[in-house]
């Protein structure tokens, strides 16, 4: 038996945990908040170094052979000739870049030509817009720029003591919006093409290799970004979808070949494997949830799915198009809401909270449908998120997505995700595992939810939301047919 660490890197926190290499099963965690405000954009990345440092704190990492970082995605860590900070990192909720993304989609001649390009379009938090960002605004930092990498990037570096080789992953790299998961390659005229000249870019690792090894034998792992190191502990494959419910949402599955989508609603990502990533988000999910309860003055979301409960499929003729924040799939970004189906007998607080529930899951469905309409298998969905615990969730969510859904218990799944590279790597380094087949580590616990009798009913309640959603936004999805 051997035993390896994965630590996740959040945004707020880091999580480490330690496992055992043959089974996944978790023998010690360690757990630290950074040193930052709640809401920061930019951070010095010494706070996580100091994260980390606290949570291993205790003897965690005795015995430990192997260690998997897994990190916040889109942030940019920009680094003069001499590997120093030029300015504080900027993180993947920095909006400033907004203005810089439509900017590079226009240099580079529109959606589709950064779709080819690098299966994605620039959006804000990506890298290559805040490069773009940077060169506008900040030209004199800009110009002491010599080299880039993303928090992930940046932890394994100073892991192995700053050496002259600086690596990454092709799961974080595909969300720089300057490497291709397509062709497997950087794309260095977009680099320049936003920042105004090339900077050095770090190596892109294989799955089960290895970035190096510390002066006292501690082998660190080629690491990745959090959403690939969470589909990697949830041990999902092909067949399986992910969709996360946080204020927005998102759908990803593991699909065997890159997604060129001209639409930008697919966002191409490589993940931790060998594999693909393709996911498409939405800009609202709880927080349609949480409005409606605010809305209905009830405590919290606990009894909005205790009301929701009360009403019947089809919430009376209710329809609720959860588009609060305007929206990302289908491509609508400055619409609104809007309810529909107003009657007399419908103006009641349980009709309007199914319909918060129903409309939240069928824009999520409608999600899920961008990926199946290219061809991505789903089988079975894994649903994440706290929202994911609520009853009205759990009932209605394998009707109106169609198919099996499994909530997996609670856990650190990135920071298992890069445990489970770490032991990849391990054996590979030691012979003992094949380079194309990661460990084979137990499943998560979870619940399994199937929607039997109840498909055609969850059926009746898409149509009928998608009747309303082609009517008040007809040809909202032409393109991603």
């Amino acid at each position: 038996m051997g035993i390896v660490a994965g630590l996740d890197s959040s945004s707020a926190f880091t999580h480490i945990v330690v496992c055992d290499t043959d089974t996944g099963a978790v023998l010690r965690q360690g757990y630290a908040a950074h040193p930052v405000e709640p809401k920061a954009t930019e951070v010095d990345p010494q706070v996580w170094l100091l994260s980390l440092g606290e949570a291993a704190t205790g003897g965690l990492l005795e015995g430990v052979q192997a260690i998997g970082v897994s990190a916040q995605q889109h942030g940019l860590v920009p680094l003069d000739r001499q590997g120093n900070l030029v300015r504080p990192a900027l993180l993947g909720n920095d909006k400033r870049a907004q203005v810089a993304a439509a900017d590079l989609i226009d240099g580079l001649g529109g959606r589709q030509a950064w779709a080819e390009a690098v299966g994605a379009v620039p959006q804000a938090a990506q890298p290559v817009s805040k490069l773009r960002w940077l060169a506008r605004t900040e030209p004199e930092m800009a110009q002491r720029v010599a080299a880039v990498l993303q928090p992930h990037d940046w932890l394994v570096w100073q892991l192995l003591g700053r050496p002259a080789r600086r690596t990454t992953d092709r799961g974080a790299a595909s969300g720089t919006g300057y490497w291709s998961a397509g062709s497997e390659s950087y794309r260095p005229e977009l680099v320049e093409l936003a920042l105004g000249r090339q900077a050095a870019l770090p190596e892109v690792l294989g799955p089960c290799e290895a970035a190096g090894t510390t002066p006292e034998g501690l082998l660190i792992s080629a690491g990745t970004g959090e959403t690939m190191a969470a589909a990697f502990g949830l041990g999902v494959g092909v067949g399986d979808a992910v969709v996360s419910l946080g204020a927005s949402g998102s759908v990803m599955a593991v699909h065997h070949e890159a997604l060129a989508d001209p639409t930008g609603m697919i966002t191409s990502f490589a993940d931790a494997t060998g594999m693909h990533l393709p996911v498409v988000h939405t800009s609202n999910a709880v927080r349609a949830l949480r409005g409606t309860a605010e809305m209905l003055d009830v405590e919290d979301l606990e009894e909005l799915s205790t009301l929701a409960l009360k009403s019947t499929p089809g919430a009376s003729g209710l329809v609720l198009l959860p588009y609060l924040e305007g929206e990302r799939t289908p491509h609508l970004p400055h619409t609104a809401g809007t309810l529909s189906g107003l009657r007399r007998e419908s103006m009641k607080p349980e009709h309007l909270a199914r319909a918060a529930f129903e409309g939240m899951l069928c824009s999520l469905a409608d999600a899920l449908n961008v990926l199946r309409g290219r061809g991505v298998e789903v089988r079975r969905v894994f649903l994440l998120g706290a929202a994911a615990e609520l009853p009205a969730v759990q009932a209605l969510a394998p009707m109106l997505l169609g198919t099996q859904v499994v909530v997996p218990e609670p856990a650190q799944y990135a920071a298992l995700g890069a445990a489970r590279q770490a032991a990849w790597a391990l054996g590979v380094s030691q012979g003992s595992l094949d380079p194309r087949t990661p460990p084979v580590w137990q499943d998560a616990a979870a619940q399994v939810l199937d929607p039997g009798e109840e498909l055609s009913v969850g059926q009746a309640v898409r149509q009928q939301y998608v009747a309303t959603r082609d009517q008040i936004h007809p040809g909202a999805f032409d393109a991603a047919r």
